[in-house]
C-alpha cells in the first residue's frame, strides 16, 4: 500500500486500498477479521477524501461521509471494548 496522498491520486480516489481489501477477504477465506487493518486504512484515506473534497465529493471506493463516520465511530468503540 501506498501513502494517503497518493492512493487520494488514484481513479477513483482510494481504489488501491479498497483493492486491498478484496486480495485480502479473497486470501483468508473472507474472514474480516484478518482483513480489519486494510479496511482501517480504506477509512483513513476515504477521511482524507471527504477533508480534502468535502462531503458531497464521490468516489466508488468510499462509503458516503456520513457513514464513513459512523463505521469509524464504530470501529473505534469496538475497539476500545477490546482493549
Amino acid at each position: 500500500m501506498q501513502g494517503v496522498q497518493e492512493d487520494l491520486k488514484a481513479t477513483p480516489p482510494c481504489h488501491p486500498r479498497a483493492c486491498a481489501i478484496q486480495d485480502c477477504l479473497t486470501k483468508n477465506g473472507y474472514n474480516e477479521a484478518k482483513c480489519a487493518r486494510f479496511v482501517d486504512a480504506l477509512y483513513e484515506c476515504c477521511e482524507a477524501f471527504y477533508k480534502s473534497k468535502g462531503d458531497g465529493a464521490t468516489s466508488a471506493s468510499c462509503p458516503k461521509a456520513s457513514l464513513l463516520r459512523l463505521k469509524m465511530k464504530q470501529r473505534e468503540e469496538e475497539s476500545n471494548k477490546q482493549g
